[in-house]
């Protein structure tokens, strides 16, 4: 059974409208989703602690070149995915910036009907196309 996780990076992104945490690929992979989509992935074994999150493709090549800490998609698509190394410096503002990034990205590729369905619901979501 998985752990539950009250850090406060599971705080911040469980509190994102319609987040939910599932278990697929087993205890030590919490997977992060909102309407069925994932938006992060957050691992920790022993020593290591990283988040994999959806990033625009070119967004995620300047933040590869600019921040140590992060690097292609562990696991995913290198093009679309980021790993990012939480033992690091990252400031937690640009964590949570790319945490919401790539919430944002899952949210704009819904159907329409589920989008204007989220953006009524919750205000932070309003601007989202």
């Amino acid at each position: 059974m998985a752990k539950s996780l009250t850090t406060p990076l599971h705080k911040y992104i469980i509190k994102l409208p319609e987040a939910t945490l599932e278990y697929p690929f087993g205890p030590d992979a919490h997977v992060y989703k909102v309407e069925g989509k994932v938006f992060a992935i957050y691992f920790k074994d022993g020593k290591s602690e990283s988040i994999n999150l959806k990033c625009d493709p070119e967004h995620a090549q300047e933040l590869r070149s600019v921040f140590t800490e992060i690097t292609p998609g562990y696991h995913m698509n290198k093009k679309h995915w980021n790993t990012l190394d939480l033992k690091g410096h990252l400031p937690k503002s640009e964590i949570h910036r790319l945490i919401d990034h790539s919430y944002d990205l899952v949210v704009k590729s819904l159907p329409k009907a589920t989008k204007q369905r989220l953006r009524i619901q919750y205000e932070r979501l309003a601007s989202l196309k």
